[in-house]
């Protein structure tokens, strides 16, 4: 059961650092932007610090049209359509979901996985026929919800765009 928990552990710990490792990352010049972000949802930090979300409107010579759906301050830069002008774009980050075959193989191995580790925590430590049920239950839903998570991060596919300058 210990040599369990360790392996859980250190998926756990360097499972981020996997998806971090896969990101793909550009050096693109102004007037090669457009075609990349048009139509993509794109994060960005403004120069003030704010966080912005939104899919890209438009790529014009002097700024970036930004349909924003999250911020992390609406007093600076509130939900809307907002012009973002050059000089404040260095860095874009998109992130796109190709797919639902690393959702689905989570779901059934977080199932299988939780099933097998709460049978073994039912067979080692339970004394009662509701804690057993309760506690392999909860293990076999706990695993398909981490073995989700863990596909979905797998269907993510994540750009970082760094503009230079011409």
């Amino acid at each position: 059961m210990r040599i369990w928990a360790g392996v859980l552990l250190g998926l756990c710990a360097f499972g981020p650092l996997v998806v971090t490792a896969g990101a793909a990352k550009l050096e693109v010049q102004w007037n090669q932007l457009s075609p990349l972000v048009l139509g993509h949802t794109v994060s960005l930090v403004l120069p003030g610090g704010t966080a912005i979300t939104g899919e890209v409107v438009a790529v014009r010579g002097e700024s970036l049209t930004v349909d924003v759906r999250r911020t992390s301050d609406g007093k600076v830069q509130p939900k809307g359509t907002a012009s973002i002008p050059r000089a404040s774009v260095t860095t874009l980050q998109m992130t796109e979901a190709r797919g639902t075959g690393g959702r689905i193989l989570g779901v059934v191995v977080g199932v299988v996985v939780g099933m097998v580790a709460g049978g073994e925590i039912v067979a080692h430590a339970t004394r009662t026929e509701a804690a057993a049920v309760a506690a392999f239950t909860s293990v076999s839903v706990a695993g398909a919800a981490g073995g989700y998570y863990a596909g979905r991060s797998v269907d993510r596919h994540t750009t970082i765009i760094r503009v230079v300058g011409e």
